[in-house]
Order: C-alpha cells, then structure tokens, then sequence
C-alpha cells in the first residue's frame, strides 16, 4: 500500500507532479482547513449558544478571540519559520491547531471555548504565513503561477462553503462535529507536511525583536479591536475615535522602529519594490471590498427581499461556481496578458460588479441575480490570483521571509477590515438614506452601501495605472522560453 501511495503522489521522484506542485496541494488544504472552520461556526452559533446557555451574540467574543490572536501572532510567524525552521514550525502549527479544534468541540462553556479558540489562533497565526513561505522556497518561479492558483482557491472558496456547511451540520447533526471534522484532515496534512517538507533551514543567528513584536502586535490588536467596535451599533464615535486615533500611533511607532531596526519584526525593505508594494496597498483596498460582499448580500437577501437564511446562502453559493469556473482559465491568462492590463481590466469589471450590486431588487429576476454573482466570482478569483502571484514576482529571496510575513498580515487585516466596510458602509447610508417602516435597514441603505463599496474596490485600478508592464514577467515565461533565452544569449 505504502508504494502506491507513494507512486500516487510521485513525492520522491515526481514524474507528473513536482515537489513544489505537491507542497502548494499540502498548504492549500491546510489554509482551505483554516479558512473554513473561521466560516463555518457561523450559522451555527444559535445552537452553540443554546449548548453554552448564553445570548447568541455572546457567542461573539469567541469569533474575535481567534481574529485578535491571529492578528497579534502573525508577524512573528516570519522570525519562528526562520528560527526554527519550515517542516518544524508547519507541523507543531498543525498539532497545535488540530489539538485546540478538538477542544472546542468538547467544550461545555462560554469560557473554555473562547480560551480553545485562542489556542486555536496560536496554531493558525503560524499555520499560513509559514505554509506559503514554503511553497515560496520549494517552488521555481517559472511554476509560481499554478502554486499560487493553488493556494488561493481555497481561500477563495471557503468562506462560501462555510455558512450552509455549517449549517447542514447544526441541523443535521451537532456544532460539535464542526470542530472534530478538523481532526482527520489535520492528521493528514500532518503526514504529508513530514513527508514534502524538507527538513533544516533554519537561521539561529537572526535576533529576535521583542520591542518590534509587542508594537506590532499592539498595532495588528488594535486594529481588528477598532473595527470591531465600528461593527457595533450601539459604540460611541468617541470611542471609535480615540481607539482608531491610538491604533494610528503605534502603527507610526511600529514603522518608524522597523525602518531603524537592523533585524526587524516587521520587514518593510519588499516595500521598495513597486509590484510588490501594489499588492500591499491596492491589493488591500481590494481585498476589502470583496470580502464584504459576502457580508452585505446575505443580509440583502435576507432583510431586503425577505428570503431565508438558506435560500439567501444558495444564492452567494454563485459566487463559489464562480471562482471554480475561472481557476482553469488563470494560469493560461495570467501567461498571456501582463499583471498590468489583468490587474487594470480585471479589477473594473470587478469594481462594475459590486456597483451592479446597487440595482438589485426584490423584482430582479433570479436567473439575472445568479449571473451577476457568477461574474462576480469569476472576476474575484482572478484578481485574487494576479495579486498574489505578482506580490511575490520580483522579491529577492533573501527579503522572502519578511514579504512573506507582511503580505500573510495585511492579508488578514484587510478581509477582517472587510466585514467592517461593509458593516461601516450601512452605516454611512443609514445617514443619509431612508430607513424602512419597521426602523430597519432599507433596501436604499443596502444600495449605497454597494455604491461605497464599489468605489474601495476602484482604488486597486487606480494604484495599478503606475505598473510598469513589464513586472511580473519573471514569473509569467514557461520553463522553456527560459531556457530558450539563456541558450541564446
């Protein structure tokens, strides 16, 4: 059994499938692990609450604990991968997170929980960032297109799958077995990671930045706690204002640290690169406004055209068809077209989308509503891969490490910044629009919300008007066309 296996995967000796295809599969399962148990709890948090004998919305604090740890633990991902090496760090992330998904299925109360979903940040904080960073190592650049096609679909299509999956399951069955379906899919991650991952690669002699780590961690914390508290109603400006005013200044210590330090925590130095830098920037903005799509158009569904919970989740499902009908097409794209005019036709047809969104009624037509989802996501899973692809295109492989970390970041405060758009953007139109008749939000509120949104979404075109065509071509040329270059000069 062990040599079919084996001859399966073709890890020793790859003849159909190379160790830096097979490492990509390995973290992609693992980050799609990751993704969808942030997801899937949410339909099911009634039932979880009933279980712990608390409010619903108690439940909460158990969501954000994991977010804080995540965001607090991330930039010191790149330091530990480095200290300790990738097999090792990868693995113990693995156990760590397998182990703390049991717990919170064993769990009888409030408390327990949100101290196992904690642990459960501390594996997932190293689990990622240091999944991608060895796909980054293992992988040559002529292949980078299809390893980061690979790690991005399941990014892509967990936050879709995970509401009506978790769902079925609290239904069906119990919130409990959404946690220990983790087991069996951590135990064999856990046995690959062991098996692809080369051992060694480790860096004793890099310090460890204590000050950097506590203000950038203070400054990641702050953040998502701010944002949180824009999501919530019943918060005072006053506290939004004096949290998010403290947050900008250690964001400014933080920097201006990183900048002085000979080995800082968080890396700036990838960020005089222009490629990369978009992908920071640009990339964030758009990576906000898409993840609060999903946000948004549950709750249109819902209270704007009065659908219920699982009709309103099967219609987002479009979304999901979407990214699964272009990941075969973004590699022969992304080949054929430079980023510059993928990333600039690409993200308007993105952003024309979410302001499409603005037109939707309870008299639209249901197949028109399908189609303009389906668009979304193929548009979405596109721009996803672009970014991702370029933002690693041009790094030197001695500045990997610290781009892989700050990218791993800014990636997770932008998708949790999100949900706070989109929370920020009702918001803003309950300011100016009408209110319905029960004092709820409007369908008028729900469009310029999509108004707000799709003009974030605009900023990712504008900031990529500056690419020069030619970025990213390192990793655009097949292997052969490489070869045929370096033959003939």
């Amino acid at each position: 059994m062990e040599w079919r296996l084996r001859d399966f995967v073709n890890i020793r000796h790859p003849r159909s499938l190379s160790r830096g295809t097979a490492v990509a599969l390995l973290v992609a399962g693992a980050i799609f692990m990751e993704n969808l148990d942030g997801t899937v709890i949410l339909t099911a948090l009634p039932q979880m609450a009933k279980s712990f004998h608390v409010q619903p919305l108690d439940l909460n604090i158990g969501v954000s604990a994991y977010l804080l740890t995540l965001a607090a633990l991330i930039p010191v991902s790149g330091w530990i991968a480095d200290r300790f090496g990738i097999r090792t760090v990868f693995a113990a992330a693995i156990v760590l997170f397998t182990v703390a998904s049991t717990l919170c299925g064993l769990c009888q109360t409030l408390p327990m929980f949100t101290l196992a979903r904690i642990l459960q940040g501390f594996g997932g904080a190293m689990m990622v960032p240091v999944g991608r960073l060895a796909v980054l190592r293992t992988t040559e650049k002529h292949e980078l297109i299809n390893a980061i096609a690979t790690i991005t679909w399941p990014g892509l299509a967990a936050p879709m799958l995970g509401p009506p999956l978790g769902g079925f399951i609290a239904t069906y069955f119990s919130w409990h077995w959404i946690f220990y379906l983790n087991v069996p899919l951590g135990v064999a991650a856990l046995l690959f990671a062991l098996r692809l991952l080369p051992s060694g690669g480790e860096e004793r002699g890099k310090p460890f930045d204590g000050v950097g780590f506590i203000l950038t961690g203070t400054a990641c914390f702050a953040l998502i706690y701010g944002l949180e508290l824009m999501s919530r109603d019943q918060t005072t400006r006053k506290t939004i204002g004096s949290t998010l005013l403290f947050t900008a200044a250690i964001w400014l210590v933080a920097t201006l640290h990183a900048k002085r330090h000979a080995h800082p925590m968080m890396d700036l130095r990838a960020l005089a690169i222009r490629s990369y830098r978009l992908t920071i920037w640009g990339g964030s903005f758009f990576r906000m406004a898409t993840s609060s799509i999903p946000f948004l158009l549950p709750l249109l569904f819902q209270i704007g055209f009065g659908l219920n919970a699982f009709s309103s989740g099967l219609l987002v499902l479009a979304v999901f068809a979407g990214n699964i009908a272009m990941k075969p097409l973004t590699t022969p794209i992304l080949r054929r077209f430079p980023f510059r005019s993928v990333l600039l036709v690409n993200g308007t047809m993105n952003a024309l989308i979410i302001f499409g969104c603005a037109l939707l009624g309870p008299k639209t037509p249901i197949p028109a509503i399908v189609a303009l989802l389906f668009a979304s996501g193929l548009t979405r899973s596109m721009q996803y891969s672009a970014l991702n692809t370029l933002a690693f295109a041009d790094v030197p492989e001695i500045w990997m490490s610290g781009a892989n970390t700050l990218f791993n970041m800014t990636q997770q405060l932008s998708l949790a910044m999100g949900i706070a758009l989109g929370a920020v953007a009702l918001r803003i139109a309950g300011l100016w629009g009408p209110r319905a008749a029960s004092g709820s939000i409007s369908i008028g509120n729900f469009h310029s919300a999509f108004l707000i949104v799709g003009a974030v979404a605009v900023l990712v075109v504008l900031d990529a008007l500056s690419l020069d065509r030619t970025a990213g071509d390192g990793v655009r040329r097949p292997r052969s066309v490489e070869v045929a270059t370096e033959e003939t000069a």
